[in-house]
């Protein structure tokens, strides 16, 4: 019986996360949830974003997924710490959810020399105050400045990240955090979908700004986590196979994800029960 590895996104950012995890991780199955039909979650309240993230981590959880990731910083903001305190009890304490935002913030100790960061992300992801929380638990030294960017996500899915015309927005939301701490030395892309933007945010910074994409972090926290955990990894199939399951349509979540992946995809679209 498959038992793959699960990654949930509220939307197709997640799938950023999903290439860096397979590109590390080649042998294991994955299992990618998108909650297409009901996205975005960044502008909704914490008891909505929580009961959406538990609705697709059931689901998973039912397909045979040991381990799911929460490729959403707006649902590891808003509903992990709860999902793993009080659900994963009730529901099975063999399985395991983990998110994004503590393998990126930890990253960060080993690049900022000033000790000032700043965290770009949605309205949800910056308002809850998630990245301040984590970081100031393992590096209480350094100063935090968040800037919400509330139309990244919109021109990444509406194919305009890579068009002249996003130019002013990248550049808008740059000049914004620099000129509230100038002193910033690494910028945070808090959101999956930022890297397809990353040449065009690199094209407004100093050079001298670290910009940290959170695939590659988050793809070597999970080969070390299942290297430490073997009861869990040992419950991970590998079939190298990858299926995606969409709450939109098939077709329009193929078109989409041609934006982040290359090659062709699986996809079965659900309906919540």
């Amino acid at each position: 019986m498959s038992s793959p590895l699960g990654i949930f996104d509220s939307g197709y950012g997640g799938l950023t996360i999903l290439d860096e995890i397979r590109r590390r991780l080649p042998e294991y199955d994955y299992l990618y949830l998108g909650d297409n039909a009901r996205t975005p979650y960044g502008t909704r309240s914490f008891e909505v974003v929580y009961e959406y993230t538990r609705q697709a981590v059931l689901k998973l959880f039912e397909a045979g997924c040991p381990l799911i990731i929460l490729a959403c910083n707006t649902a590891s903001a808003k509903a992990l710490r709860t999902i793993q305190q009080k659900d994963l009890p009730l529901i099975d304490s063999q399985k395991r959810v983990l998110g994004v935002i503590r393998p990126t913030v930890e990253s960060i100790g080993a690049l900022t020399h000033t000790r000032h960061v700043g965290i770009l992300g949605t309205p949800g992801t910056i308002s809850s105050g998630s990245y301040p929380l984590e970081i100031q638990k393992l590096f209480p030294d350094i100063t935090v400045i968040g800037e919400a960017c509330p139309l990244w996500v919109p021109l990444v899915e509406n194919g305009e990240h890579d068009k002249a015309g996003a130019d002013y927005f990248v550049r808008q939301h740059l000049d914004a955090i620099l000129e509230k701490d100038p002193a910033i030395d690494t910028l945070i892309l808090g959101c999956t979908h930022y890297p397809l933007l990353i040449d065009k945010i690199k094209k407004y910074l100093p050079a001298r700004i670290h910009v940290v994409s959170q695939g590659k972090y988050v793809a070597a926290s999970l080969a070390d986590y299942l290297s430490r955990h073997p009861e869990i990894k040992q419950r991970c199939s590998t079939g190298g196979s990858c299926r995606f399951l969409t709450t939109e349509s098939e077709d329009k979540f193929a078109t989409m994800a041609s934006v982040f992946l290359q090659g062709s995809l699986r996809v079965e679209r659900i309906n919540w029960e």
